[in-house]
């Protein structure tokens, strides 16, 4: 199987490079937005690939990898960010699916004591802090994978560095980190899973994906993308040594766009659970997603999406879709699928500025799609 994929994007690289009969390149509106993308915003690496009736349909690489001018390749390793979330939510509908877990039981129904005996671990979570409020006795798989716990994004975002529940877990969308690291928590001390293997064995090896791992591996270092922060200077890789579900994933263009073909036709799920996985069922009332814990939006300002398992459900102008992004200092990601055609766009950007760009190359892959990029970007002058 992973040959056979191989084989189909080396064809694809090859089609979308042709040239016609009289010399002229061929048509290519996703280059020349790619192109004009960083032309635009100075980003120095884009990475694209598009998937097609939930076939991988085109894979391309723009740009360099590193300050010393190396090119992006779509075996290039580059930062996948806050995407883990949306391969943790997958992996979580398999085991649902499985029965292995009930999606809306309590967590504390897996764990041998109370959440705060097991203290503040710095590989997880900050647990002790919940000693005075029960309410994290209610959160279940659920709320955590459509950050609904009522946690920040993580406690060291909190004025005093300690973790806290903000709101009734369940009532409202609040993005949360920590609350996806409170599932891998209570995955791995109650079933006894090992989140990056069990990723590794359900989905990476079984789709290809040779060189995605949850940890660094030495062997990324040959063909490896370093990045570059909002000001252009260049930074280098950070080689993560801990699985961590909310952020940790190492991947490259061409196995992403293998996972985003995987998830848009239901690889390993049965059909309602392949359903469940992007069904947005919490509705996202707030004007924009970060900084998070912002009050209730008006409801004329609200975006027309919702939470789903890991990732963000809307529906545009060609039926149902959802999405994820990714981000750091020097990383820009977005993963966006419509269900109806099983059609997805993958990009990965070792440049932040590219950031700026993606609701164009969105559309150039994909036509008009209703991704709530004025919640996910708000700066963003138009699109």
């Amino acid at each position: 199987m992973a040959t056979s994929i191989r084989t189909a994007l080396a064809c694809v690289t090859m089609a979308v490079s042709a040239t016609s009969a009289a010399g002229q390149p061929t048509t290519d509106p996703l280059g020349a937005a790619a192109r004009s993308a960083m032309a635009t915003t100075g980003a120095r690496g884009i990475a694209i690939a598009t998937v097609d009736n939930g076939r991988v349909a085109a894979v391309r690489t723009f740009g360099i990898r590193n300050a010393a001018g190396d090119p992006l390749t779509p075996d290039t390793v580059m930062y996948g960010a806050s995407l883990t979330k949306a391969a943790f939510g997958y992996l979580v509908a398999q085991l649902a699916g499985e029965r292995r877990l009930d999606l809306d039981q309590p967590l504390a129904g897996m764990l041998a004591k109370p959440l705060p005996e097991y203290g503040n671990l710095d590989a997880y979570g900050h647990w002790a802090d919940l000693a005075s409020d029960a309410r994290w006795r209610a959160i279940t798989p659920r709320m955590a994978l459509m950050h609904a716990t009522g946690f920040a994004n993580f406690a060291w975002t909190e004025p005093d560095g300690k973790l806290h529940i903000h709101f009734v877990p369940g009532s409202r969308y609040a993005y949360s980190g920590e609350g996806i690291m409170l599932l891998q928590f209570a995955l791995e001390k109650g079933l006894g899973l090992d989140i990056g293997s069990e990723l590794q064995r359900r989905l990476f090896t079984p789709l290809g994906m040779t060189r995605t791992s949850l940890t660094w591996r030495g062997e990324f270092a040959a063909n490896l993308a370093d990045g570059w922060d909002a000001e252009g200077k260049a930074q280098p890789h950070d080689q993560r040594s801990r699985v961590r579900a909310a952020g940790s994933m190492d991947t490259t263009i061409a196995d992403m766009a293998r996972l985003a073909a995987a998830m848009v036709r239901g690889f390993g799920l049965s059909r309602s659970a392949r359903a469940g996985f992007a069904a947005g069922s919490l509705p996202i009332t707030t004007r924009q997603q970060f900084p998070t814990l912002l009050p209730d939006a008006p409801v004329a300002e609200r975006p027309a999406a919702s939470a789903a398992l890991g990732v963000i459900a809307f529906t545009g102008p060609q039926g149902h879709g959802w999405y994820k992004g990714g981000h750091d200092d020097i990383t820009a990601n977005t993963l966006v699928c419509l269900d109806r055609s099983r059609r997805c766009v993958v990009i990965l950007s070792n440049d932040v500025r590219a950031e700026g760009a993606f609701p164009a190359l969105v559309r150039a892959a994909l036509g008009e799609t209703g991704v709530p990029y004025r919640w996910e970007y708000p700066g963003l002058p138009s699109y």
